[in-house]
């Protein structure tokens, strides 16, 4: 028996209990900021390189986001509000999805204190969409915004999922000159198009 499958051994025998996780403190802030609004929300995402697009016309959001990435050869949808070009029930590994221009999801809420937003396993369908896809367009209800990180902890969204992940902007980089570049390590573009859940 290796060294390592003896410790591994000793642990399985002998588990560390169960420890709860620790309080999430309640910091005092003023009305404004104990309410969180989109106006907010969105100020916060640009700040950060994200996009706010208008509302779709009459509610079609296929022709919303075909609309603003007009020459995407493959759009891939997490969300049966827009159809795709590639099924991710077809997907059978992660990097099927290398080629995909546009990924299409919807998230659970948004932080009007960073301009995040929330997206858990059951908002991507496969967790690498969120980083393959050239452009991501995130699908959010105007009246699902929390007002801080803090919040966005105690939500049964982000409390319930097998992963998680706060996502602000698109991914980026700068060298030690100060030149930005987009899309170094993930999406080049994170574009938010509100529009209310249909579930909602």
């Amino acid at each position: 028996m290796s060294t390592r499958d003896e410790v591994l051994a000793r642990l399985r025998r002998h588990p560390p209990a169960a420890v709860a996780l620790p309080e999430l403190p309640a910091f005092a802030r003023g009305e404004r900021a104990a309410r969180g609004s989109f106006d907010d929300f969105a100020a916060a995402l640009q700040r950060m390189g994200g996009k706010v697009a208008p509302p779709p016309a009459g509610g079609d959001v296929a022709a919303a986001v075909r609309a603003l990435f007009p020459d995407a050869r493959v759009l891939c949808s997490a969300t049966a509000e827009v159809t795709g070009d590639r099924p991710l029930a077809a997907v059978r590994a992660p990097a099927e999805l290398a080629d995909v221009d546009v990924g299409i999801v919807r998230a659970a809420f948004g932080v009007a204190e960073t301009g995040s937003v929330l997206l858990t396993e059951a908002d991507l369908g496969v967790e690498a969409l969120g980083f393959l896809a050239q452009h991501l367009v995130v699908l959010l209800d105007p009246s699902c915004i929390v007002p801080t990180l803090h919040d966005g902890y105690r939500d049964a969204a982000f409390a319930n999922a097998r992963y998680a992940i706060f996502m602000t902007g698109p991914s980026a980089t700068a060298d030690i000159e100060g030149v930005l570049i987009h899309g170094a390590q993930g999406i080049r573009s994170l574009t938010l198009l509100p529009c209310a859940s249909a579930a909602g």
